[in-house]
């Protein structure tokens, strides 16, 4: 394709106005110690802030909520403070940036947590999976505790301070991460949720917390600046399929589409080439949902300007390119080759891998 004018223009709705339809995908660098973004973290956001709209590494609200090693959090003074600074580097450079909320439930170990809390989640099902430990290497995942009902509703309330933090930390928006079988799926999917409350059995009561917690941010911080992230297909931490899994999605999207939430955010993936999430299903979404559609997983400066000309979407994210090419934008524009970068470092590790990818006009 010839011209990316359509993922180059520049898109404003309700209070923001975003430079172009690039989004610079939530990928958890997992450097912050004690869940505290490192200095470093306002070089590297502030590199890419050339991306129309920035979504942060997925941000625990909790500190048993962080699932892997030196995942950032937003629960604590020094964190808010680290994050702040961030967000304004990113406004200097005239970038905008959401900050992902998440909560990842049964998937972590308890010695991830710096008050050596334990795992919650919907039911006491332990995760078959391992995860990185300091000093330990990889140990297999935590059993959970299930949440009391009284407990599902101060996770809800939870989240709602987490985003009102966000916003006072100078951040445009908040996404709610409710894919990638973190706590959200896990109360959205039948093998996870085995409760009999209100927050567990027929969809409606297995969708109730997600849905609480979007009600409760968007009056809160308002639906302008409210997202949501959904994965449906992709099954991950370990997530069976399950035959109620498109009429839970699609029961999802008509009470985020009634909440009138500022976007939904599909992370789809590839499996041979071609995307999980069927053409078909994003067009159901997009009859579903009259705001904002973005669309992740493995796409192309050309695949994203086709799917914004099919209008299958209306911004496009990227994540690993944007890991070794901070000015993906640029490159993008000039049609300059992409930096592969260096998988060891994608998702721990200091300074390098992080900071330190050349800009065209450094390589040049």
């Amino acid at each position: 394709m010839d011209s990316l004018e359509s993922l180059l223009s520049p898109l404003s709705v309700a209070d923001l106005t975003l430079k172009n339809r690039v989004v610079m995908a939530p990928m958890n660098r997992r450097r912050a110690i004690n869940g505290i973004p490192p200095s470093s973290a306002i070089t590297y956001f502030g590199q890419r802030a050339g991306a129309g709209l920035i979504i942060t590494d997925n941000t625990a609200i909790t500190p048993n909520g962080k699932g892997y090693l030196h995942t950032p959090g937003i629960y604590n003074a020094e964190q808010k403070a680290a994050w702040k600074k961030v967000a304004d580097e990113v406004h200097a450079r005239g970038g905008k940036i959401i900050m992902q909320l998440v909560h990842t439930g049964r998937i972590g170990h308890v010695a991830n947590n710096e008050d050596g809390s334990p795992l919650v989640a919907p039911s006491a099902v332990t995760a078959r999976d391992t995860v990185r430990v300091a000093d330990k290497g990889h140990l297999p995942i935590s059993e959970p505790n299930p949440l009391s009902t009284t407990e599902v509703r101060e996770l809800v309330e939870q989240h709602v301070i987490a985003a009102k933090d966000a916003i006072y930390a100078g951040f445009d928006g908040v996404e709610v991460h409710g894919a990638h079988g973190f706590l959200a799926e896990q109360f959205l999917h039948p093998y996870t949720n085995q409760r009999t409350d209100q927050y567990g059995g027929d969809i409606v009561n297995r969708s109730r917390f997600l849905l609480e917690i979007v009600e409760g941010i968007s009056a809160a911080i308002g639906k302008e600046r409210t997202g949501v992230r959904l994965s449906p297909y992709l099954k991950l931490n370990d997530l069976p399929p399950y035959a109620e899994e498109r009429a839970t999605q699609e029961y999802l999207t008509t009470e985020l589409d009634k909440l009138d939430i500022l976007y939904i955010h599909l992370s789809s993936g590839l499996i041979n080439g071609e995307p999980i999430i069927p053409i078909e299903y994003i067009k159901d979404v997009r009859k579903r949902f009259k705001n904002l559609l973005i669309l992740a997983g493995g796409f192309t400066a050309e695949s994203a300007e086709a799917a914004l000309r099919a209008n299958l979407a209306d911004l496009i994210a990227f994540g690993k390119p944007f890991i070794a090419n901070p000015d993906l934008v640029e490159r993008f524009r000039s049609g300059a080759a992409l930096t592969e970068g260096f998988p060891e470092y994608f998702y721990e590790g200091n300074d390098i891998g992080y900071i330190d990818y050349p800009r065209l006009i450094e390589q040049n």
